[in-house]
């Protein structure tokens, strides 16, 4: 048996792996490069169907660590049912702040100022003159206050707010201020003129977004999601976007990939965009350093950056 390591970028295009190891190339294919069973650490890869990633976990009889290269679990963690105790799970966290907070900021920008409609205009050639509303003077609330919410404030600091506030799962203090538990969302919504939500999707965190939410925004509002599809419910979005009452600026979806069918296409004030909040020129130097920096923690049993769960009744 040999100690494998499977990564969705070929080694010989990451400068610095560490030497040893039986390094592996595999970005989904059908077939695998090397005996699943040898496996110890895994990187899954990235920009895949969740099925993709999770298909070889049964076979790992092997594996210490899982790690993904999206600030997101939830398509894999399903799968680490399939695997031993004591599996670590690590998110890539420090390699989608950059790319994910220009989005939500773009997706800001373009809904206040109406940037679709000029792009219609033009295709038809059309002067399409008229006031619109400022990021200026505005009061943001940030839903999911990690490390992609903090970059997202970091953004939005020139721009000269009213206010921001912070949700998070529990109340703490940041250099920029307090942020509120969720439990506080009921008084917070109401105040806001743009939502941007930059949640984990958890059970908790499913259908967060509900009609109760959306019901107590302010009207004229603007949601701009850049979490996960299902943090919300789709069905209630709709009746509140189609009624005029607010608008929706949406990187990720519930269906994704949104069916070409599906009324959000063509509703009223709704931007979309096709779940391009981490795949920039930014990616692969962040995610190389990341999958350096682990893999020499790893090999030299130090503990390991951003482990999310460690594989236990406890914890699936």
């Amino acid at each position: 048996m040999t100690a494998d390591i499977w990564l969705p970028i070929p080694p010989d295009e990451i400068e610095g792996l560490p030497e040893g190891p039986e390094y592996h190339f595999w970005d989904g294919a059908q077939e695998y490069p090397a005996d699943p069973a040898d496996c110890v650490f895994y990187v899954v890869p990235y920009m895949k169907p969740g099925d993709v990633g999770m298909r070889p976990l049964p076979l790992m009889s092997s594996v210490e660590v899982v790690q993904t290269l999206s600030a997101g679990v939830d398509h894999v963690q399903p799968g680490l049912r399939h695997v031993g105790p004591g599996v670590r799970l690590c998110n890539a966290r420090g390699v989608h702040e950059a790319s994910t907070a220009e989005l939500a900021l773009a997706l800001v920008l373009a809904s206040l100022r109406g940037l679709p409609d000029f792009v219609r205009a033009q295709d038809k050639g059309e002067w399409l003159g008229g006031f619109r509303p400022a990021l200026a003077d505005r009061n943001v609330l940030i839903v999911g206050y990690g490390a992609i919410g903090a970059a997202i404030e970091d953004r939005l600091v020139p721009f000269e707010l009213a206010r921001v506030a912070r949700v998070a799962r529990s109340a703490r203090t940041t250099a920029r201020g307090p942020v509120h538990p969720f439990a506080e969302l009921p008084a917070l919504l109401p105040e806001a003129d743009v939502v941007v939500l930059s949640t984990p999707l958890t059970e908790a965190t499913r259908h967060l977004v509900d009609a109760g939410f959306l019901a107590r925004m302010r009207d004229g509002a603007l949601l701009v999601n850049v979490a996960r599809g299902p943090v919300v419910d789709t069905s209630a979005l709709l009746t509140e976007v189609e009624s005029g009452r607010i608008t929706a600026a949406l990187d990720v979806t519930d269906p994704e990939p949104l069916p070409s069918e599906h009324p959000l296409w063509r509703a009223p004030g709704v931007l979309i965009s096709p779940h391009v909040g981490g795949p920039t020129s930014a990616f692969r130097p962040r995610a190389e350093r990341l999958l350096v920096d682990q893999l020499n923690r790893f090999l030299n049993r130090e503990e390991l950056r951003h482990v999310i769960l460690v594989t236990g009744a406890a914890d699936l």
